[in-house]
């Protein structure tokens, strides 16, 4: 009887940890992966199964450490180009690294996407006074609110993440709306788009709440190759 208990004991053990493993593999959409807290470029390329090197000339990324949470990134090889380059040729023709800008100071866009930026017709996601967000890392804009008042896609795109599995951005919806742009919108209290689901520009697409967040608003931020922009000049005049 005493050895069939250990024996229970034993397996019941080894299925806690290999359920829990299984829990903290991170999940790809096709051939991208968004940032999830505590990862790095050399544990999604032991996750992948790909040399984080690659990846980081995937997203031009000069500093392995400069990745955040939220950020989409490529996790598989892209198709070949016209010039036939591989990833191992643009590795060696990467730019020199540079440092990188203060938190509080945004980089502007490089030209092509400016022009991108620019050609978008973004609106306002909610009703409401959009102001500076404060935080560690924070470069979007809070907008205040009551709770359940619609929370509206800035634009079309295809949802690329709609869940809570990002600690401090509670409920979080994230819109790829072209190669380089997304935008992103948090503390919903309740989220009503699925991933791969294809949305047009004034869509609802959540309830403005305060999940991870201490007041009622919807944190909103838009990003170009990764990196953060401020909306408030891209958006129509309040």
């Amino acid at each position: 009887m005493k050895r069939f208990s250990l024996l229970a004991f034993l397996m019941s053990a080894a299925l806690t940890a290999l359920l829990l493993g299984c829990a903290g593999q991170p999940q790809a959409n096709g051939d991208f992966y968004t940032v999830r807290s505590g990862d790095t470029l050399y544990s999604l390329g032991r996750a992948f199964g790909q040399s984080y090197h690659d990846i980081a000339s995937w997203n031009k990324i000069s500093d392995k450490d400069a990745i955040e949470v939220g950020q989409v990134l490529r996790i598989r090889p892209p198709a070949a180009g016209s010039d036939g380059k591989s990833a191992a040729v643009a590795r060696r023709a990467a730019p020199p690294r540079r440092k990188a800008a203060p938190e509080s100071d945004p980089e502007p866009p490089e030209a092509p996407v400016a022009g991108e930026l620019a050609s978008m017709n973004w609106m306002w996601p909610a009703q409401g006074h959009g102001t500076a967000a404060s935080g560690h890392n924070l470069k979007g804009i809070d907008i205040a609110g009551s709770a359940g008042q619609p929370v509206w896609a800035a634009a079309e795109g295809k949802v690329t993440y709609a869940g809570h599995g990002i600690r401090g951005y509670g409920n979080l919806i994230i819109i790829k709306h072209s190669r380089s742009l997304l935008s992103v919108y948090a503390h919903n209290k309740t989220i009503m788009v699925t991933e791969g689901q294809s949305v047009n520009r004034g869509q609802q697409i959540a309830q403005m709440g305060d999940t991870d967040s201490t007041g009622v608003k919807l944190y909103f931020e838009i990003r170009a190759n990764g990196k953060p922009i401020n909306p408030l000049p891209l958006l129509p005049k309040q």
